[in-house]
């Protein structure tokens, strides 16, 4: 495990595929799955598949909400912490987390009430990152997506 990287509770990533440059989120290895707030989820049929388009505000003190839209993956049950199951939406998009680009399976589900926008669950760590309680915002803010330069 020498090439694995070490990260916070929470860490700033990006989802250069959606337009989002950045995002805070909580690294839950308590969750097996990752969730993304949206806004106003709607889906729809273009040329035979399944799309939805969704909002996610990003920012901090100058809040914008940026439209996305993708290829639905599928439909799952996700059970929360409260034993609640719920059927939602998935989505695979790359995210952009300390200098690593990798797709994820991502749910779309109403977060508002939480303090993260996003929860990079136990499936898209595994492998790739350590995830260290002491530690919180232990990358850079400056997140380069890539190809496209964005950062």
């Amino acid at each position: 495990m020498a090439d694995v990287t070490t990260l916070g509770w929470r860490e700033r990533l990006a989802l250069p595929m959606l337009g989002i440059p950045l995002l805070k989120a909580k690294l839950d290895t308590g969750a097996r799955s990752s969730s993304l707030h949206v806004d106003a989820l709607e889906s729809f049929e273009r040329a035979g598949d399944t799309w939805l388009r969704f909002s996610v505000t990003v920012g901090g003190r100058h809040q914008v909400a940026v439209t996305c839209e993708t290829l639905a993956l599928d439909r799952r049950v996700v059970t929360d912490t409260g034993g609640r199951r719920t059927m939602r939406w998935f989505i695979r998009t790359d995210v952009v987390l300390a200098g690593e680009r990798f797709a994820v399976d991502i749910n779309l589900t109403d977060r508002r009430h939480m303090l993260f926008p996003m929860l990079l669950g136990r499936s898209a760590l595994h492998g790739r990152f350590v995830v260290d309680p002491a530690l919180s915002y232990s990358k850079s803010r400056l997140i380069r997506t890539g190809s496209t330069g964005v950062s």
